[in-house]
């Protein structure tokens, strides 16, 4: 066990870490001089000191931080070996090692002698788990809701590093004095995805799990990842959002002591609208943790807030077009109601720049919504005995709703760097889970990481009660009846209630949930492994971008316009085109020699009784064929382009000629409905004896079908079928069955449609003062009888 050592306290303003190697020897030594100094033997401060030295952040000037570059390090007194067996160390995870191991109370030589012992060879020599045990050890150190060192930008600087460390841990073996030749700016690096969703996670109030790509995504924009402007950027605007927050908890809410304000609208030039009766009143817009409250703006000054409960249950949130007279002109409303009936505040979100600042508000509401949901289905209620049981498990509701709190800070952060997402509810966890697939995975991790902990031991107290004669108020637990979190921690069999629980996905996650041999720091913090939510984040992610990829190819095959959808449609029915108009072919005699063979096999399957394998035969011939075009395709002897539906573009038109098309092709949908209506309204007046000649005459054609279906065996049925379908067009039957045809056409054109009436228009008010009417006339009635 590693005992936790004296850590100086982080003051700092700012990190230089423009770094300068010398290598000797596989040994690397760290200090800083000065740029400006010609003969740079001046010493400006030391970013790692003799092991008596605090580490101090406040000596750095300040001045210099934006152009360092990561080669200005050289020489301290203390040493870190850099050779490991996969190679050696690169120059980003040498500093990070060092000044973390500093940041814990020791050398990075000792941490590296600590981790040796903590870890399985085989994982040691991965330079990726040096890095993150160093990281997390000391991130593990601090559990408030955001890290207090985000403040320095020092520590800032420092976590770019850890990214550029964990994604490029070693050198380049085909270069490897280029550190001591050349200079490699911070400016130009960027940090992948991979290393972001790992370490990004692990520092409070950056980023969770289950949303860590989709803030890679959001920050790295068109960029292959995230520069260091980028990062700083973030940083100071989520610092921002949470200094805000406490300025309008502590200035403008001092009543809501028992809430915290999250986001606040009231912008003069952005207002806030709630549309009430066609009218729209302007206001302060507030929105807490636990509800919504609205303070409009009246004529004769502010009225009182109204309060809107978030944590009821049934609230549903969508995105509303709003408008005068219900026009629908704007679309930047949102709609929060409890269920039909019920109260609706219909908001409208000022922007005239589109609809990104309606969106962000959606994403928030959304979120504390979910959050509620979640707190009801997968945690403890309040009053549960069995809190008391679990060590910890009082907090859980806490950390869930700070998860949820940091989650819309981030979106905000995200907001005023204009670099959101499409949608932003893909940026709070909880929004994205809820329709996620496999996100009740994460949710049920999520559970676990909030309301587990160790079981509190209540020997003393059963004994106590078993002596008095009394049986104990809570049962014994059944530990095999829990989940366990990765450190240990329990989350009790009582408080799984979400039926997700049950589902076979779920079963198997929990059944193969434990890990290979790592180093626990927290159930958050995991050396050479994943821990449960991240393993659950990463199965729900592999599954959300497999459907990304399908529906990116629905997407791209719903083609705007009504000729290239035709065209479109024409190309997909080609296979059944051709096989269509090939059975044509043989039904008219085309080819005499085929016609025969065919005619032929068909009766030798009728004569001998096997129909029944008919269908068993095609499956199993498109099955094989299906297999074929699999393997061929393996091979590649298919080519890339099989498969593709391919299909020309209609020629450029105006807008003028693209209305007209566009009324030509409804014109014709028009008149193939119009067609499809007449032929269903005859078929009803036949059904219902709209025409009782035309009925019993189709009565007894059915009558006398069944009878020779009841009485001759279907094969035969089947055979004249078949002889008469391909002797319709030869010349002895050619003039008969033109005249049947030319009968039954007259037939049909002569049989009248059923009867359509069409009843006047009527809104919801004048339907309720209908009914109110008859309810009269009905009184009137009952009275005067």
């Amino acid at each position: 066990m590693v005992t936790k050592l004296q850590v100086t306290q982080l003051k700092a303003s700012d990190f230089g870490l423009n770094y300068l190697t010398s290598s000797h020897e596989k040994v690397f030594k760290f200090g800083y001089f000065s740029r400006n100094s010609p003969s740079k033997q001046k010493l400006r401060f030391k970013l790692v000191g003799a092991q008596k030295d605090r580490w101090k952040l406040n000596d750095i000037d300040t001045n210099e931080v934006d152009n360092q570059e990561m080669e200005d390090i050289s020489m301290a007194e203390r040493i870190i070996p850099s050779g490991l067996p996969n190679g050696n160390l690169s120059l980003a995870a040498i500093v990070s090692i060092e000044q973390f191991s500093r940041m814990n109370g020791l050398s990075g030589k000792k941490m590296q002698k600590i981790f040796r012992t903590l870890i399985p060879k085989t994982e040691y020599d991965d330079a990726r788990n040096l890095v993150e045990y160093c990281c997390f050890r000391f991130l593990s150190r601090d559990a408030s809701d955001l890290h207090p060192c985000l403040k320095e930008r020092a520590f800032q600087r420092l976590m770019f590093i850890t990214m550029l460390a964990w994604e490029n841990p070693y050198r380049d073996k085909n270069n490897l004095h280029a550190h001591s030749l050349t200079k490699s700016s911070l400016q130009g690096k960027l940090v992948g995805e991979e290393a972001f969703t790992r370490i990004a996670p692990a520092i409070s109030g950056v980023a969770d799990h289950p949303t860590a790509h989709n803030l890679f995504k959001a920050l790295a924009g068109d960029e292959l990842g995230i520069s260091l402007r980028v990062w700083l950027t973030y940083i100071d605007e989520l610092l921002k959002v949470h200094e805000g927050r406490r300025s309008y908890q502590i200035c403008e809410y001092p009543q809501l002591s028992e809430e915290r304000v999250l986001c606040v609208g009231s912008s003069r030039k952005r207002p806030v609208l709630k549309w009430e009766n066609n009218m729209a009143w302007p206001g302060k817009f507030t929105l807490t943790d636990k509800a919504l409250y609205f303070e409009a703006v009246k004529f004769k000054g502010r009225s009182n807030a109204i309060r809107l409960d978030l944590t009821r249950p049934g609230l549903e949130v969508k995105k509303v077009k709003v408008g005068p007279f219900n026009s629908g002109l704007f679309d930047s409303g949102v709609a929060v109601s409890s269920g039909p009936g019920s109260q609706t505040w219909v908001l409208e979100f000022v922007d005239l720049g589109g609809e990104l600042r309606r969106d962000v508000w959606h994403a928030s509401i959304s979120e504390i919504i979910t959050l509620h949901k979640f707190l009801n289905e997968y945690g403890p209620d309040d009053n549960d005995r069995s809190l008391s049981q679990v060590f910890g498990s009082q907090k859980g509701k806490e950390k869930a709703m700070t998860s949820a709190i940091n989650g819309i800070a981030r979106l905000q952060a995200l907001q005023f760097m204009r670099k959101l997402l499409d949608d932003p509810i893909k940026l709070v966890q909880f929004s994205f889970l809820q329709n996620a697939p496999h996100g009740d995975l994460v949710f049920q991790s999520l559970a676990v990481n909030y309301w587990g902990g160790p079981l509190v031991a209540k020997a003393t107290d059963l004994k106590y009660q078993r002596a008095q004669g009394t049986s104990p108020s809570e049962p014994e637990v059944e530990i095999s009846d829990h989940v366990f979190d990765i450190d240990g921690s329990v989350y009790l069999r009582k408080w799984m209630s979400s039926p997700s629980w049950e589902s076979k996905a779920s079963i198997s996650f929990w059944k193969h949930a434990s890990t290979r041999p790592a180093v626990v720091l927290s159930k958050s913090l995991v050396v050479a492994d994943k821990s449960l939510v991240e393993k659950a984040a990463a199965i729900c992610k592999q599954k959300y971008q497999a459907v990304e990829k399908t529906q990116a190819t629905i997407d791209a095959a719903k083609l705007e316009g009504i000729p290239s959808n035709i065209d479109l449609f024409k190309e997909l029915l080609l296979p059944f085109t051709i096989t269509a108009r090939n059975f044509e072919k043989l039904r008219r005699w085309e080819e005499p020699h085929l016609t025969l063979s065919f005619l032929a096999f068909a009766y030798t399957v009728i004569v001998r009784n096997l129909l029944s394998y008919v269908f068993p035969m095609a499956l199993i011939i498109l099955a094989s064929g299906m297999l074929t075009l699999k393997g061929l395709k393996e091979q590649g002897r298919l080519g890339r382009s099989f498969g593709k539906v391919t299909i020309r573009d209609q020629p450029p038109s105006n807008t003028i000629q693209k209305i007209i098309a566009v009324k030509d092709g409804i014109r014709d949908v028009e008149h193939i409905l119009q067609n499809l209506n007449v032929t269903l309204l005859k078929l009803r007046t036949i059904l219902l004896a709209g025409q009782p000649q035309i009925t019993t005459e189709v009565a007894l054609v059915l009558l006398s079908s069944a009878t020779v279906l009841l009485i001759v065996p279907f094969k035969y049925v089947l055979a004249f079928l078949l002889c008469d379908l391909f002797t319709r067009e030869l010349e002895f039957r050619r003039e008969m069955v033109k005249r049947f045809l030319a009968m039954l056409k007259e037939r049909w054109l002569t049989l009248p449609a059923a009867p359509v009436i069409v009843l006047p228009f009527e809104d919801e008010e004048s339907k309720s003062v209908n009914q109110r009417n008859q309810t009269d006339k009905g009184a009137i009635k009952k009275n005067a009888e």
